[in-house]
Order: structure tokens, then C-alpha cells, then sequence
């Protein structure tokens, strides 16, 4: 490890360590400098109204998303608002962990609602403890709880939590969050559109690619790191290895790298186990697993193939997307958005950073993405489908500032479907909103 890489892990160390130096009330009167720089650098998260407004009817409230996302800083900056005296407790800290394992019952005693309970995927114990108080108290906000770890995918929860904790899931940054814009999910709706494009400024096309290649990561996009090789270095090592050797056991070190490097390769493209396994000297099963794992920390998400019974020619694979474009740029060496930007992985990083976007601005709004991608064995293709209202909007992601209208010949195919076909667009690089005509608008890649 490096000497900078070895500083990340040492500040990163000393934040934890001077939490415990705060709880214990050895640092009562003074914030300490790691929170205090954090908080400067603070940047609003769109997911801040969703938490109020669920803590005044829900008594738990679960917000799940990968390490470093933000959830931490943006829960403590919004129990220091409520000023109820909502106590912080981590369950990173081993000896917090071992009694929140062993004695659950106690350690609800001992940290008492209202409680911010971080990184609680590691004391599944808990939950059933959590219901019982719910059920007898029924108190709005009583429990604010993260988990770095998707809550689909989180073993223990569903069966003890059923219907009595709010679901939200917190991603990187968004660009709407980063340019302060309006929380919304995204909408080919020409009205919402045009408002949006007078209040967002335009990006030209290496703005975007700088976007790309940096990253949405909080620690980065608010300054607090300025070295972002050593940022990435330290995050796959200090985070990410880690929890996927908790999550599976012991691993190779190295054939982790290989395979998360060939994941990362292949972003925006239909999932081969065999590929991946082959470029990381694993078998397929492993890859599989590891691959599991990392949808499971919410480092990739998987973009489904849309069908229904009319359409049967359908490819069944999923393709698979990051949802932080400058992990990606990193781990396949792209050494400025200059070298992004020409080269052969462009395209793909565009429609990875488009593709997720979309997805961040329908979790930020507490709302499901109904998102799939279409493509058949007659290589007929679409980018990304969203279906709600009962109608199917087709979007298609070009890098071109001047898309041609051939492109939407391809949408005819969703007249096949029971659905009805709605507005759809092409997202491209262009530098302002327009459209073909009133059933097929061209957005700038910038406005979603």
C-alpha cells in the first residue's frame, strides 16, 4: 500500500476512533475535525425530505446503499436538525457489535429510541428485537437504521421486518444533487423537461466526461479528498475486499482485483460469467457468487431484459452497470477524462453514467424503478425501457450531439406489446432540449 493509500486508512481510522472519544463525553464541547471538514464540504441529498416525512409515520426507517455513499453523514446531520437527542451508535465498532449479537434485548436497553443504528446487516439479531419494540410502541422515527448492503439481498430482514420498516436505498451522488437541481425520477414528460432546462446549466462533452471519469463518490465530488487514485486504492481495500471476505470468506487478494477489473471492463454489457472467470483465473461459480456479492454492497446493479408474452424472442440475460462511473474509470485505467473520452470504452461509460442516473433519480425520490433494456435474437435493441402508467417509454443513449431520427425506428418494436407505447427519447450529448417531433424528444444526457 501506499503512503497516501496508508493516510486515507489512517484518517479513516481516526474518525472512528474520536466517534467512541465523542460518545464517551471526553469531546462534548468541541466537534472534531474530521466531521467538521466533512460537514463544510457537505453536499444536500435529495433523499433528506423522503427521511423526515417517513419518520413522522414509520417507527423504522432502513437506508441501505454502498459504503461511502453518504448515508452516515447526511442520518447525523439530520438528528442533529430534529434535536431530539437521537443517539449515534455504530455497530463497525467490534465490541458494540459482539453485544448487539449476543444480547440484543440488552442493547436496545442500553441505547434507547430514538437511536441511529449504523451498519446494522452486522447484528441480524437484532431485527426481531427491533419488531417487538415497534409493535408494542408504535413511535414515528423511533429507529433510523443503515446497512451497506441491498436490502433484498440482506439476509435476516425481510422475515423480521416485513411491513414495518421503510425501504430507501442511497446511491452515490447524483448529477441532479451535485448541480442542486430539483429531486424528481426521470420523465420524458416534454413540460417537466423544458422547466428543468432553465433552471440546470449545460455540460459540453468533456464537462461530462470529467463528471465520469471523477466520480460521485461524496469524499470526492466535496473536496475531502483530493488525490483520487489513492481515494480509489483505499476504498477497494479498506471497504469493498473487506466486505466481501465477510460476506464469502477468505479470498485472493489479487484474483479479487483481476475480477473486479474484468467486471468493471465489461460494464454496460450482457453479463458472461465465463469471460469473467476466465480474465480472473476463478472458476464460474466463483465469479457468480463474487458478482452476487457486489450487487449485494450495491457497487453494480443489474438492468433486466424486458419481455412479456407476445414478445418471445427476447434475450433473458441481464446487463450488468456501476453505479459510480469513476470506480469504473479507475479500476480500467483511464488516466484523465481526456483518455475516457476517445477511447474504446467511451460509449460504454456514457451509457453506464446515463443508465444509472436514471436509476439514482428514482431511488432518491423513495420510489421503485420499474427500468428494463430490450434486445432480441434478431439484435434488434433498446437501451432502457421504463414502464409505469401502463405505457412503455423507450429511451436510446447516443454519444452524438445531432442524433438522427432513424434511430427511433427501433421503439415500433413496443407496439408489440400489451402496453401502450409512450414519449420516447434519445439521450445524447446534445446542448439543449428539442425533439423530432411531439412523440420522440431529444434530452441532453446533462438534464436527467
Amino acid at each position: 500500500m501506499s503512503f497516501s493509500a496508508k493516510i486515507i486508512n489512517f484518517l479513516i481510522l481516526a474518525e472512528k476512533f474520536i466517534d467512541v472519544w465523542d460518545k464517551n463525553g471526553y469531546n462534548n464541547n468541541k466537534k472534531n475535525y474530521i466531521r467538521e471538514r466533512s460537514y463544510m464540504s457537505y453536499i444536500n441529498r435529495h433523499m433528506e425530505n423522503q427521511i423526515t416525512e417517513l419518520s413522522k409515520s414509520w417507527s423504522a426507517i432502513l437506508l441501505t446503499g454502498p459504503r461511502q455513499s453518504g448515508k452516515t453523514t447526511m442520518l447525523r446531520r439530520l438528528a442533529e436538525k430534529e434535536g431530539i437527542g437521537r443517539e449515534y451508535v455504530s455497530l463497525d465498532d467490534l465490541t458494540v457489535r459482539e453485544m448487539a449479537k449476543s444480547d440484543p434485548k440488552m442493547f436496545l436497553q442500553l441505547h434507547k429510541p430514538p437511536v441511529l443504528i449504523d451498519e446494522v446487516q452486522y447484528a441480524p439479531e437484532l431485527f426481531t428485537y427491533i419488531k417487538i419494540y415497534v409493535d408494542e410502541h408504535h413511535n414515528p422515527g423511533d429507529f433510523w437504521l443503515t446497512g451497506s448492503q441491498v436490502f433484498r439481498l440482506m439476509q435476516g430482514v425481510q422475515e423480521s421486518l416485513a411491513g414495518r420498516v421503510a425501504l430507501l436505498h442511497m446511491a452515490p451522488l447524483s448529477q441532479r444533487e451535485l448541480m442542486n437541481a430539483d429531486p424528481r425520477p426521470f420523465t420524458t414528460d416534454f413540460d417537466a423537461l423544458l422547466e428543468d432546462s432553465k433552471k440546470m446549466t449545460a455540460l459540453t462533452t468533456p464537462e461530462m466526461y470529467e463528471r465520469i471519469w471523477k466520480g460521485c463518490m461524496p469524499g470526492l465530488a466535496g473536496g475531502d479528498y483530493a488525490d483520487r487514485n489513492v481515494y480509489y486504492s483505499s476504498y477497494l481495500s479498506t471497504y469493498i475486499e473487506r466486505d466481501v471476505r465477510e460476506l464469502s470468506g477468505a479470498i485472493d487478494a489479487l484474483k479479487f482485483t483481476r475480477f473486479i477489473t474484468a467486471v468493471a471492463a465489461r460494464t454496460s454489457q450482457l453479463v458472461n460469467y465465463k469471460a469473467i472467470a476466465d480474465d480472473a483465473d476463478i472458476d464460474q461459480i466463483t465469479a457468480k457468487k463474487w458478482i452476487g456479492i457486489l450487487e449485494t454492497l450495491g457497487i453494480i446493479f443489474m438492468l433486466h431484459p424486458y419481455s412479456n408474452n407476445v414478445l418471445k424472442r427476447t434475450i433473458k440475460t441481464p446487463k450488468l452497470y456501476f453505479y459510480d462511473t469513476g470506480l469504473v474509470c479507475y479500476l480500467t485505467k483511464w488516466s484523465s477524462p481526456e483518455v475516457a473520452e476517445n477511447g474504446a470504452m467511451s460509449g460504454a461509460l456514457l451509457e453506464n453514467f446515463t443508465v444509472s442516473e436514471i436509476m439514482k433519480s428514482y431511488q432518491n425520490a423513495g420510489k421503485e424503478p420499474y427500468i428494463n433494456y430490450y434486445r432480441d435474437k434478431d439484435a434488434k435493441e433498446i437501451d432502457v425501457i421504463i414502464d409505469g402508467d401502463g405505457k412503455l417509454c423507450p429511451l436510446e443513449i447516443k454519444k452524438t450531439s445531432t442524433p438522427d431520427k432513424r434511430i427511433t425506428k427501433t421503439f415500433s418494436i413496443i407496439d408489440k406489446s400489451p402496453l401502450v407505447l409512450g414519449t420516447s427519447a434519445v439521450l445524447c450529448m446534445s446542448d439543449k432540449l428539442s425533439a423530432f417531433d411531439s412523440n420522440n424528444l431529444i434530452v441532453p444526457i446533462w438534464m436527467i
